[in-house]
């Protein structure tokens, strides 16, 4: 088991890896193109994407969890994944061509009509996905799909970027974006032998599980992109283009970085059911280390919101201000609950997942979303996603523990320090503003850079100092020394 304990680690310092450099070029390219486009632009390619998202939903069965997750998956389940695939591809397409007027015509938006055409070869194409680098994360051998992944983002950003400065318009997001799917098919092929043929053998097993994956995919949809269609709806692609660049902003240090380590422990924890010690420990280690990158990331955020927006983005922005900082909050409390969704996938129980996402959905944030956004417009719907979360994490954390046999003492000591740290540096980043601003007020340009540095060092020492207070328990802070410290050995 600490073999793949070890490996897990790896592998989920490989997908932070990529989703730092991932999200790093993502960041230069929103820095880029909000200077270089309009509101409106990303409002209405938001648009777009949340109308092709609905139609994915139909077929998101995760082929690939259900094929991590059978430890003894044969070739006949994996090309009847890709099969289905390839069918789906198919059918996103033509819905995709048959409905781009009455969508167009629906929100008011021609624009739209030849976006979803774009849209809909790319589609097409992506279908057709090579089902081989599956084996990539579930043998575990992640530095394989990072190169894989990367590459991919490296021709998106190209061609996004060379066609902002000559278009300067939403096609750049458009065909960016195309680019890096068509390109994702062709090398699936080229970094994996396997060669995928039509096969439908295999459908009742993959549907017995992913049955389950298509329910709660159709629940995180509703939750995650409903905000999407409330907007266009109600307030229009500039309302909409503001609400997109603030989540995305706000998500980038918290959910966005930790979606890798989820990715990355999934088959490590498929890979421990027998062992509930292992699995249990395994767990606190992960969330251990959410714990410490996400909560000060979300909340520091959120913290310089301000100078950030106008820094980064620009006047034209502004408005952006209070929802990156709601979200930013809101961000930290979902990020501290993705892993309880790997391990009911671990173990085979997705059902469990369903049953909070439902309740998360329809109990709490859509009553929430109801009420706020009647009081407070889009900066409600904001308001909604934090609130909701904040309620739901107990009960998550509950059904957890009785699973995997963890003690509330177990949790708490993984958390309390990072939510102390956190709390030392909002109190001394929040003091000394008073004074910077005194030498150099409306000169974001210079604060923002001063906070941030102020902030990290603060929030650095606090943890070395509460680790070091606590003994030098287990967890994150012992897990990124020791590589470190290797790091050090071996290249002085």
């Amino acid at each position: 088991m600490d073999n793949i304990s070890n490996k897990m680690a790896k592998g989920a310092a490989w997908m932070v890896a990529f989703k730092m450099v991932e999200r790093s070029i993502g960041l230069v390219s929103t820095i880029i193109l909000v200077r270089l486009l309009e509101p409106g632009d990303f409002g209405l390619v938001a648009m777009a994407n949340a109308f092709l998202g609905l139609l994915v939903l139909l077929t998101s069965f995760s082929f690939d969890v259900a094929l991590i997750q059978k430890s003894n998956a044969e070739r006949h389940l994996y090309d009847t994944a890709w099969t289905f695939n390839v069918i789906f591809g198919l059918l996103l397409a033509l819905a995709l061509v048959v409905a781009a007027i009455p969508v167009a015509q629906f929100y008011n938006e021609a624009r739209l009509e030849n976006i979803l055409y774009v849209l809909a070869v790319s589609t097409f194409l992506g279908g057709f996905d090579n089902i081989g680098p599956v084996a990539f994360r579930k043998d575990l051998q992640f530095h394989k799909e990072f190169y894989f992944l990367l590459a991919k983002k490296l021709v998106g950003f190209t061609v996004c970027m060379v066609l902002a400065f000559t278009l300067r318009n939403y096609w750049a997001l458009v065909c960016g974006a195309s680019a890096g799917r068509i390109f994702e098919v062709l090398l699936s092929y080229r970094v994996h032998p396997y060669r995928p043929r039509f096969c439908l053998s295999g459908r009742k097993e993959l549907f017995g599980f992913s049955m389950w994956l298509f329910v709660n995919n159709t629940i995180f949809f509703a939750y995650h992109r409903m905000a999407d269609f409330i907007i266009s709806k109600v307030a229009g692609s500039h309302a909409l283009g503001v609400y997109s660049i603030a989540y995305e902003l706000s998500n980038l240090p918290t959910t966005e970085l930790v979606a890798p380590i989820n990715r990355a422990v999934m088959p490590g924890y498929a890979k421990m059911v027998d062992d509930p010690a292992a699995l249990s420990q395994g767990f606190l280690n992960v969330l251990s280390m959410i714990a410490l990158c996400a909560i000060p990331a979300g909340i520091g955020i959120a913290l310089v919101a301000d100078s950030m927006v106008v820094v980064v983005l620009g006047d034209k922005w502004r408005e952006s201000i209070p929802l990156i900082q709601i979200l930013g909050v809101s961000g930290v409390f979902v990020a501290l609950q993705t892993n309880t969704g790997s391990l009911y996938m671990a173990l085979g129980k997705p059902h469990f997942l369903t049953m909070i996402a439902l309740v998360h959905l329809l109990l709490l944030f859509l009553p929430l979303l109801i009420v706020l956004l009647e009081w407070h417009g889009v900066t409600g719907i904001a308001e909604a996603y934090l609130y909701s979360s904040l309620v739901i994490w107990p009960i998550n954390f509950f059904i957890v523990a009785r699973l995997i046999k963890l003690r509330f003492l177990d949790y708490l000591t993984v958390l309390w320090r990072p939510f102390l740290a956190c709390a030392l540096m909002v109190a001394t980043v929040t003091y000394t503003r008073g004074f910077i601003n005194d030498y150099i007020a409306n000169m974001e340009i210079i604060r923002l850079p001063i906070e941030i540095s102020l902030g990290a060092v603060t929030y650095m020492l606090s943890i070395l100092f509460l680790w070091w207070a606590s003994r030098y328990p287990d967890g994150a802070e012992k897990f990124l020394l020791s590589k470190i410290k290797g790091y050090i050995t071996v290249n002085c």
